[in-house]
């Protein structure tokens, strides 16, 4: 990584965090959650997470990056020179590669059904449904787009190979010119989406008994797995153990308020989250779609546009969405692959088009073997999963909350001593209060806490 690579405002900066930060987890997962978890206690649970959990083990990654000034690796190599802690890194960065592989296919599904509701055609499957009947309907109209859209060869490889290429020619502009220049277009427009969805679904005729699920928390659905889950998507939503934030951190001018920025993101992502609760709680609940479970595939392919389906302007709202999810699709697969790139960049001393066209073009083969693993590749599975389901399962489950963990260890007893103190006071040019309670947390709170998520995905 060139010294010369930096956010060149303060307003990129955060719109490039935020937008890495936001994604699927935010969009469909959060509300999968939510309603599997007791509505609103779920979501105050969720909050107390970010605030006590999230925010401390970001501010161990971006000590990290903005401290060693270099990509996931470097930074450990730089801090501690000849210990074996960069292998902390090296694990962020193949988390974070096996992901993009797939996340490009997710990315794809995304687009094509933004291109199928442009052009008209996603709700002419839906023709059954509108003929008349009930929930079983709504079943057959999935499959068959299931079977279109997602299950064929040919189609999803088109459009995962269109978001690839599009992500190539993103990054390719660079730090300013390509990742902020992006995210400073793409974060205003996501929120204008957001806003217009809500005032539609909030005006609904159920509208009142959806925000009552999803705001009025019933403390008695709390239990030991509530909390493992809202720890669990604390760490999926604000994009922790992923390299990302320790590569977007050795980005960041000398003069950045870590305390403040760690708050700011955490803040818009629950924002994110919060409105989609308001946008899909009051839909469904509407148009009766709550009598099954708001799983995550099947609540962005499935649920939402048979809601649309029953409003006016039916392809002027399924525009938005789609759009609105491609955007937070984008700004995350762009944020993934820059993990791996600035890697390339600085261990191998690559030029940033070479570094890009190394990371990017295997992605060409493995997103297609993902895409696939949908397809004719379906009945090969591995332990019982597809390929899809398997590097999915792999790098949410264990990958992800070890390098989480191996960050909050290091920072919090084997960094260089005064690395966090430096960096949330710059260098002691502001005062932070909260050093003491950070320096606890991911000492001793966040690792156990970290263990408890990977033990519950197994017992």
């Amino acid at each position: 990584m060139s010294a010369k690579s930096q956010f060149g405002s303060k307003i990129g900066l955060i719109a490039a965090t935020v937008g890495s930060a936001i994604g699927l987890g935010n969009v469909w997962r959060f509300p999968a959650e939510t309603q599997a978890n007791g509505g609103a206690a779920f979501l105050l649970l969720y909050i107390a997470c970010v605030f006590i959990l999230g925010v401390p083990v970001m501010l161990a990654e971006f000590s990290l990056g903005r401290g060693g000034r270099s990509d996931a690796v470097g930074v450990f190599r730089r801090l501690t020179p000849g210990k074996a802690w960069w292998i902390v890194g090296a694990f962020a960065i193949l988390a974070s590669y096996l992901i993009l592989s797939y996340y490009m296919v997710v990315a794809g599904w995304t687009a094509e059904y933004l291109w199928q509701s442009i052009t008209g055609n996603l709700y002419e499957v839906g023709a059954a449904l509108e003929q008349g009947g009930d929930i079983a309907d709504a079943d057959a109209v999935f499959a068959e787009r299931m079977n279109r859209y997602i299950c064929s060869d040919i189609s999803p490889l088109i459009f995962t190979y269109a978001v690839i290429v599009i992500n190539i020619i993103v990054l390719l502009g660079g730090v300013q010119k390509g990742i902020e220049r992006l995210s400073n277009i793409m974060m205003p427009l996501l929120f204008v989406l957001l806003l217009a969805l809500c005032a539609v679904t909030l005006s609904l005729p159920g509208a009142g008994a959806g925000l009552s699920f999803f705001l009025s928390p019933d403390f008695s659905k709390i239990d030991a797995s509530t909390v493992i889950n809202a720890l669990g998507q604390t760490f999926f939503s604000l994009s922790l153990g992923m390299g990302i934030l320790i590569t977007y951190s050795s980005y960041y001018p000398a003069d950045t308020r870590l305390t403040r920025t760690s708050v700011i993101v955490s803040l818009m992502s629950l924002l994110v989250a919060v409105m989609m609760g308001c946008i899909i709680f009051p839909a469904v609940t509407t148009f009766g779609l709550d009598r099954h479970p708001l799983e995550g595939a099947t609540l962005v392919f499935v649920t939402l546009p048979e809601v649309f389906a029953q409003l006016p302007a039916t392809d002027l709202w399924s525009i938005i969405f789609f759009l609105l999810l491609f955007v937070a699709a984008l700004t995350s697969t762009v944020s993934i692959a820059e993990v791996s790139i600035a890697f390339m960049q600085d261990r191998f001393r690559m030029s940033r088009v070479k570094a890009c066209l190394v990371v990017m073009l295997p992605l060409f083969v493995l997103s297609a073997v993902c895409s696939l693993s949908f397809g004719s590749l379906s009945d090969v599975k591995i332990i019982g999963m597809t390929i899809f389901d398997l590097l999915d399962a792999f790098t949410t489950n264990v990958m992800l909350p070890l390098v989480s963990m191996g960050v909050c260890i290091y920072v919090g007893w084997f960094a260089p001593k005064g690395l966090l103190r430096d960096e949330l006071t710059n260098k002691g040019t502001n005062r932070s209060r909260v050093i003491s309670a950070v320096l606890f947390i991911i000492r001793y709170a966040a690792p156990l806490l970290i263990a408890a998520i990977m033990i519950s995905k197994f017992v």
